[in-house]
């Protein structure tokens, strides 16, 4: 009972927050999974990665309505990030859920560091 609230309240979290700055996944659902759940790191990431598609369907629709979204960036991230992605998952799949882990939370930090200081 209340591990189905906890992906409630991380599922809300999740997709406010795409819906508002563009990030859901690895910002809210991979970390709150990973505490409130504990989840292995590996278990967060994939789930995060598969439950973020609708949610990245709906925020999508409600921006290509609004006219928020350049065709052409789009195609150029689409091809890349697929490439990066495949890289991405077989690296990590490799990686000790340690290591995984504290790569995570290093990458988290400087980019909040980056994000809090930017201009």
């Amino acid at each position: 009972m209340l591990q189905s609230i906890y992906l409630g309240v991380i599922g809300l979290l999740g997709g406010i927050s795409s819906g508002l700055f563009g990030v859901g996944g690895g910002v809210i659902f991979v970390p709150l999974m990973m505490i409130l759940l504990a989840f292995d790191v590996h278990l967060a990431i994939g789930t995060s990665i598969v439950a973020i598609v609708p949610t990245a369907l709906v925020a999508s629709i409600k921006h290509i309505q609004a006219g928020m979204v350049s065709w052409q960036a789009v195609a150029a991230l689409v091809v890349f990030s697929m490439a990066g992605a495949w890289l991405g998952v077989t690296l990590s799949l490799k990686l000790d859920a340690q290591v995984l882990r504290k790569f995570y939370a290093i990458f988290l930090f400087l980019v909040s560091i980056k994000i809090f200081f930017q201009k």
